[in-house]
């Protein structure tokens, strides 16, 4: 089976929950829309844990992409012993006081190897993923697709167009369904607009975890 999730922030629990609950084998996907770092305490355990799955499928979020830049320079500071420039050691501040506290001290009590390792992981996160199951079409993206005209192909947007929010107002693809998360939904449960499903139920806010069958169309809350 295919599953989505989206912005787990470190709630390694939910995740494991979630993982027993939908019964996920060797032989089942993950797709995460992003946001897998930052406010919840497990970040970095999470963060390490999903880099061990080979049919895990991450899906940038904007607090990833963030997270990778502050801990690569993190990283390099220790590497070479030096202390960081104002400008950077404000983003870092912003960036601590914004959830990423905790992302960064699991990063510190990592070993080096275990530090580079998940540095490629965030690297290596996708800024949207195509799936084609049994005739039906999504697209999955953190939050939207900004500036969407049905002509443009994904890869020639900008990767900043990807984390700007759904638009009631516009009509996205044709023919296939747009699946995002990074904006908690009113009743806290997946929701279905049109083409567009929303995945996000506010794990941060201390919500339910939602997890979506593709095949099937069957929710999943833990």
């Amino acid at each position: 089976m295919t599953y989505v999730m989206a912005n787990l922030h470190g709630a390694l629990d939910r995740y494991r929950a979630m993982i027993e609950k939908i019964g996920f084998c060797e032989d089942d996907v993950l797709y995460v829309l992003g946001d897998i770092v930052d406010y919840g305490e497990d970040s970095m355990k999470l963060l390490v844990e999903l880099s061990m799955c080979g049919n895990v499928f991450p899906v940038a979020g904007e607090h990833d992409l963030l997270a990778l830049r502050m801990l690569s320079g993190f990283d390099k500071m220790l590497k070479e012993g030096s202390m960081p420039d104002a400008d950077f050691a404000a983003e870092m501040t912003a960036w601590a006081a914004d959830g990423g506290k905790v992302t960064l001290e699991g990063f510190r009590e990592l070993d080096a190897d275990l530090r580079e390792g998940v540095l490629d992981y965030l690297s290596e996160f996708a800024l949207y993923e195509e799936v084609e199951l049994d005739g039906a079409q999504y697209v999955l993206v953190h939050a939207g697709v900004a500036g969407f005209d049905g002509r443009t192909p994904l890869e020639e947007y900008e990767p900043e167009a990807f984390f700007v929010p759904v638009s009631g107002e516009n009509r996205y693809f044709e023919g296939q369904t747009l699946i995002v998360g990074h904006v908690p939904t009113a009743q806290g449960r997946i929701e279905r607009r049109d083409n567009v499903i929303l995945m996000d139920c506010g794990v941060k806010q201390g919500g339910a975890l939602g997890c979506l069958c593709l095949e099937t169309g069957e929710e999943y809350y833990a």
